[in-house]
């Protein structure tokens, strides 16, 4: 199977890890990625993460996180720009997510970061994904 759009494969993995209340799924590892997965853990999104090497590709092992009566930690995720169709915006654009609840993830010329982050270094980006 080729692969078109890896992150949208990766956020997709996560979204039906969620809903089917495993603990933990496994997304073939990339630098992108593994940036992906920091931040959804910086933001609480995701309890953790860990690289595990292998001989071909590297694989990102993300253990989803639950509240205490398993209320899921994440309710969506959302891809925004596709290979297909690039969303990007400036620093003054960046939209809210969720009325503020959620999170966008941008990739600006410093690296992939919260938009929330973006807009206070005064960078706009591509819009990767939202997740709330």
């Amino acid at each position: 199977m080729s692969m078109t759009d890896p992150i949208a494969d990766m956020i997709t993995r996560i979204r039906n890890g969620v809903r089917a209340k495993l603990a933990r799924v496994d997304v073939p590892g990339s630098k992108l990625k593994a940036e992906i997965a920091r931040i959804l853990k910086d933001e609480g999104f995701v309890q953790s993460f860990k690289l595990i090497e292998d001989r071909k590709q590297n694989v990102i092992r993300v253990v989803l996180r639950y509240g205490p009566g398993m209320e899921r930690a994440i309710t969506d995720l959302q891809r925004v720009s596709r290979p297909g169709c690039r969303i990007y915006c400036g620093k003054d654009e960046i939209p809210k997510v969720y009325g503020g609840l959620g999170i966008n993830v941008l990739s600006t010329s410093r690296g992939v970061m919260t938009g929330r982050r973006a807009a206070r270094e005064g960078l706009g980006g591509e819009i990767l994904f939202n997740v709330w």
